[in-house]
């Protein structure tokens, strides 16, 4: 049986089965040294394993099937449409079409190859920084890794693009679109 991401989450949430999985990701499971380690009684760990392996997630040699893995991820990614917050701003209907591709939920998928849409994704990002602010390397890092786990990346190319400037060991915002202020928001 092959499951999707909803079905895996469901069967996931279980603490045995993770536990399972979890000892399935270094090798074939010990149902019974698992057992004995967890404190379980062995039938109910290779109930849960049997249910793992029906629902494709443990080969019949008791490992991880990651194949499966790598599916329900690349569906989870497929899923989830991009934040509605980071396609709010001054983005061109195209523009935000091509940033909805790059995001799911409020997680940079995979950073574009194309210089345009790379440029793009990288003037949304910086809309994260604030004029005039002078951040730390590890704000920036901080921030950068909330959308991308290779922030090191996504940092330089914001410097490369001259949306962000470095200087001592400090950073700040000198490129991307600024919004003008709403009515009622001052100056």
């Amino acid at each position: 049986m092959l499951i999707g991401p909803t079905e895996y989450l469901q069967i996931a949430v279980d603490p045995l089965r993770l536990a399972i999985l979890g000892r399935a990701a270094v090798g074939p499971v010990d149902v019974d040294a698992l057992a004995a380690e967890l404190h379980e009684d062995a039938r109910r760990v290779r109930r849960e394993a049997g249910r793992l392996v029906e629902a494709g997630l443990l080969g019949r040699d008791w490992r991880l099937d990651r194949g499966t893995l790598r599916r329900i991820a690349q569906a989870l990614r497929e899923e989830a449409p991009a934040d509605p917050v980071l396609l709010a701003g001054p983005w061109s209907a195209d523009e935000a079409r091509v940033l909805a591709q790059c995001f799911s939920g409020s997680r940079l998928v995979s950073l574009p190859t194309g210089h345009g849409k790379r440029r793009l994704v990288l003037e949304r990002l910086v809309q994260e920084f604030e004029p005039g602010l002078r951040y730390s390397e590890r704000e920036v890092n901080s921030i950068l890794q909330a959308f991308y786990p290779d922030h090191t990346t996504l940092r330089r190319y914001l410097v490369d693009e001259g949306f962000l400037t470095r200087a001592e060991g400090l950073y700040w915002r000198t490129g991307g679109r600024v919004e003008p202020p709403q009515p009622g928001e001052g100056a």
